[in-house]
């Protein structure tokens, strides 16, 4: 009897996959049954070849042998990951193996995992395709029942090759070109630097930025809101003269309003529609601080491990119809604590999703992250995890409650000849909102209800409030989130069609990439967060300054995705589209080479490299600071400082690590210093009696959990978790 191999992306999806179709032999990166066999990637196995596999010479960086262009680009198998693709490829070359089934992510990234694995082990058997958006028993089940021709997803597999291709033959030649012609560290790309530009460009308007004086000019009504005056021709509330604005006091003050109408209207806000992965990330970061790859990473944690939520790299809204008679199960799966009595709400009034959640139309490889039919437990998930559990299904909640119902108010009135306006909001009823508890009961401005049209209420105050334009706000992890999927606001002085273009397009880089696109700039120290803002650092000023103007533009990035996203629909041949990029990775190199400025390093340090005797460089990273030889070909580098969970004794804020082996010292800002050793020996202490070392255990787990690379505070632990 022949078999079918299953190629999943992780080893928990792929022993999820195996259990659920009663395969129970398992020996190392394989588990068998009698008609499937089911096996894994670590992520990616194979990649896309280093350039001197295709001559010597490249092994060493030179400007003069640049640009690189291979006419057909290779794959090579991943160091770390040559025993399981070998393991891998002994499953497909089986002679009882007739066909394989694909069950990697659903997406373009998943479907090049695959590809890669199966081109670069000369597979030729026949494909089949597992497409599924959650990963519990029911799922897996019904995806299996499904399966797809394999040969329907060979242009999303031409895309994800096209955006890998472009990205090499594009990032590699730009990035030697820059680096061996100023001998610096220098790497760019086509969507990191048009990002890096867009936050220099925010920067930039502050800088420039010049605040002006305003006054708006109030009148509170003796029974009655408070009224604003308004230009009679543009609305603006504001007046930018000092002497018109204390005339027009004047002019009104313990003079009458006459209203001359009043507009009562209801208004119905429908709940925000459900969560792509975008805005979860940019809702995180501005509630909780999360950085876009953190919240990624709990995100896919709920959907690998826990199996409570779909699909997290998604840039859709929306859900497909086909769900409709999965809600129930999803009901039944939340009602528990702290969502039980919003659930009993909805099954006590019958009431179905909002319609508009359902769009075929705008759902392209995924849906809208929402809950899975898999019951949470508790218990097993992290502060985080639950977090954003509670996030995605309070949003899921609200799309069964009808809409907030509120009443508007508008009032025109006039003071001494002069227009004023008042507005005024009722909620009549909560709707949606009360999944939030926020009822928002209260009126804002209340206007009553008797006032109308040629009525005269008397003053009893009036006056300026003086205020100040201010700048734009600097980019925040959430705003640069949001600047990258719609890049319009960047883009001054393209037509309107083309701005359209990019937004249906989804902006630059995807959903899946722009994370850690955000957290290379900050490895590559071209950007740094000062609080909870992006700053572009002297070198990545630098960077922009060197590297060729349309390599900057959010413009030709995204009309890059849309070339991927027409490969991926079939509209534009792969070859075309890379043909295309290697001729502007020419042009690039060419332009570098021929370029008549200089990168200087103003972070040069008095210590000499120990390796070459060059003058170090002292750079900051997200994890601290380091010490690196300024000469990219030496390579040395040095910690400084590292960023650590520990916590100060004295006044609970973290501490950096600092030093080298037995000189290492946990320094706080607050002066508190202590050394390493001692620190583990006070921490043992404390924890003596009230810790095990399952305890301890958990507890660094749990760092790695969160994403911190290599904490200090879990450093010394290990230490001690070591021992004996």
């Amino acid at each position: 009897m022949s078999k079918s191999v299953i190629l999943a992306e992780k080893p928990s999806v792929g022993k999820d996959i195996a259990r659920v179709l009663g395969c129970r032999n398992e020996k190392n990166g394989v588990i068998e049954g009698s008609k499937y066999i089911v096996t894994w990637a670590l992520g990616h196995l194979v990649g896309l070849a280093e350039p001197d596999t295709y001559d010597a010479k490249y092994q060493t960086w030179r400007l003069e042998d640049l640009p690189m262009l291979p006419e057909q680009l290779k794959l090579s198998v991943i160091n770390k990951s040559g025993k399981q693709f070998n393991t891998v490829k002994r499953q497909l070359s089986r002679d009882d193996v007739s066909e394989v089934i694909i069950a990697t992510d659903a997406g373009r990234e998943g479907e090049l995992v695959a590809r890669w694995i199966l081109d670069k082990a000369n597979t030729k058997k026949k494909i089949k395709r597992l497409w599924i958006s959650s990963v519990t028993d029911q799922a897996i089940k019904q995806g299996f029942q499904n399966l797809h021709d394999g040969r329907k997803f060979n242009s999303l597999y031409a895309a994800a090759q096209a955006r890998a291709e472009a990205d090499w033959y594009v990032g590699m030649n730009a990035t030697r070109a820059l680096t061996t012609k100023f001998n610096a560290s220098l790497s760019c790309g086509r969507v990191q630097t048009p990002t890096l530009a867009m936050v220099a460009s925010r920067e930039q308007e502050i800088k420039e930025f010049k605040p002006d004086t305003f006054y708006q000019l109030y009148a509170k009504a003796e029974r009655g809101p408070v009224f604003w005056w308004k230009h009679s021709k543009s609305g603006d509330t504001r007046l930018f003269s000092k002497e018109k604005a204390e005339q027009l006091e004047q002019q009104v003050k313990n003079k009458p309003a006459v209203i001359t109408s009043v507009e009562r209207k209801e208004k119905k806000n429908d709940a925000p529609l459900l969560y792509d992965l975008t805005e979860l990330q940019r809702e995180c970061s501005q509630r909780f601080g999360y950085s876009a790859k953190e919240t990624l990473s709990v995100l896919q944690r709920l959907y690998e491990t826990h199996k409570v939520l779909t699909y997290p790299r998604t840039d859709s809204n929306y859900l497909s119809s086909d769900l409709k008679g999965t809600m129930k199960e999803r009901l039944k799966a939340v009602d528990v604590r702290p969502f039980s009595k919003n659930v009993l709400t909805i099954n006590k009034n019958g009431w179905k999703m909002a319609g508009r959640m359902f769009n075929d139309s705008k759902v392209s490889d995924h849906h809208a992250i929402i809950p899975t039919e898999e019951a949470p437990v508790y218990p097993k998930m992290s502060d985080k995890e639950k977090k954003l559990y509670e996030m995605v299904v309070t949003r899921f909640l609200a799309a069964f409650f009808p809409p907030q119902k509120k009443e508007m108010t508008d009032l025109q009135a006039e003071i001494g000849g002069e227009p004023f306006a008042a507005k005024g909001e009722k909620v009549l009823e909560t709707g949606w909102k009360a999944v939030y508890d926020s009822e928002e009961n209260e009126e804002k401005n209340s206007i009553p209800s008797g006032v109308k049209g040629q009525d005269t209420l008397n003053l009893v105050k009036s006056g300026l409030d003086k205020g100040e334009t201010k700048p734009p706000s600097a980019l925040t992890e959430s705003a640069l989130l949001s600047a990258m999927e719609n890049p319009a606001r960047f883009m001054k002085g393209e037509d309107k069609e083309l701005l359209q273009t990019i937004k249906q397009s989804g902006g630059i880089g995807t959903v899946a990439t722009r994370a850690d696109i955000i957290d290379k700039l900050q490895n590559s120290f071209l950007l740094e967060k000062r609080g909870n803002a992006f700053h572009v650092t002297s070198k990545g000023k630098q960077l922009l300054d060197l590297v060729p103007e349309e390599l900057k533009s959010a413009t030709l990035t995204a009309e890059w995705e849309q070339q991927l996203d027409d490969i991926e629909k079939g509209n534009l041949n792969k070859k075309e589209f890379i043909n295309q990029m290697k001729s502007y990775a020419g042009e690039i190199v060419d332009g570098i080479k021929k370029s008549s400025q200089s990168f200087k390093h103003d972070n040069v340090t008095g210590t000499p490299c120990p390796e070459c005797g060059k003058l170090m460089l002292e750079v900051k990273n997200k994890n601290g600071k380091m010490k690196v030889c300024q000469d990219r070909s030496c390579g040395y580098k040095k910690n400084i400082a590292k960023s650590t969970n520990a916590r100060c004794p004295n006044c609970k804020k973290k501490m950096e690590l600092r030093g080298e082996g037995d000189g290492k010292i946990f320094v706080c800002r607050c002066g508190y210093k202590e050394k390493e050793s001692s620190f583990v020996e006070r921490r043992n202490k404390e924890k003596q009696d009230k810790a095990s070392k399952q305890d301890v255990n958990k507890y660094l787990n749990n760092q790695e959990d969160d994403g911190i690379a290599n904490p200090a505070l879990a450093e010394a632990l290990q230490k001690w978790k070591n021992k004996d």
